[in-house]
């Protein structure tokens, strides 16, 4: 799931200035440069289960959440999901469009009513010419996700389901915390979409792991961690 991102500034009444205050590509900007960008971005809100754009769409804006959550997926050829990642407020989609004329390759489904600010790709275009840290920022990001999709495709290609799923659960802990508990960024299906298998075997295994002592499954899909050392040596 995505990193951090301030979250004060999402009750701010103007749903444009949330935006750009909130996503780290725009939130280094100078006021009024701000306002410049303000002027280009409009808001659009989709509800629980809206498909905001398709694969195979024309791309051609960059979607920056504002409040809510999406997922970002794929479908095989049997029509199987697979889970890409999941975006909270102050991450963006779409960002592919800024570069060169395409089309989306992967879904992007509100999973709780969204708000979301979109921003064509000749307006921004113009922007980064005029804003080169606004580039740098978005590189940054791509490096990030490459990042992220290496591990993933090597955890899937090196790694038991039972390993995925240790590492997925440690990754979802504060390393400072006292407790280790915490409640799932995401329901169980699109974990498993997410870590490659199938919900039956994620309950599974979630089951072998809570019986080994290593966590605890608690109502409301939250989990505690009872030996981090022992679930990472599996």
């Amino acid at each position: 799931m995505e990193g951090n991102h301030c979250c004060c500034v999402r009750n701010a009444t103007d749903p444009k200035k949330a935006c750009v205050s909130l996503v780290p590509i725009f939130n280094h900007l100078e006021g009024e440069q701000l306002s410049e960008i303000m002027g280009k971005i409009s808001s659009v809100s989709f509800q629980k289960g809206e498909i905001i754009y398709h694969a195979g769409a024309k791309a051609d804006s960059l979607y920056i959440v504002r409040d809510g959550k999406i997922k970002i997926y794929r479908l095989s050829e049997s029509g199987k999901e697979q889970l890409v990642r999941l975006l909270t407020p102050g991450d963006f989609t779409g960002e592919l469009a800024l570069f060169r004329e395409t089309v989306h390759e992967s879904y992007a489904e509100a999973m709780v009513d969204t708000q979301v600010c979109m921003i064509k790709r000749s307006d921004l275009q113009e922007l980064l010419l005029k804003y080169p840290s606004i580039s740098l920022k978005i590189l940054a990001e791509f490096s990030r996700r490459l990042e992220v999709s290496e591990k993933q495709a090597t955890l899937f290609a090196t790694e038991k389901v039972e390993k995925r799923i240790a590492l997925f659960l440690a990754e979802c802990i504060n390393s400072d915390q006292k407790i280790k508990e915490f409640k799932l960024p995401m329901s169980k299906k699109d974990m498993a979409s997410y870590l490659g298998t199938t919900p039956e075997t994620l309950s599974r295994k979630l089951t072998d792991l809570e019986e080994a002592g290593y966590i605890e499954q608690l109502p409301h899909r939250k989990i505690k961690i009872n030996d981090l050392e022992g679930l990472l040596l599996i």
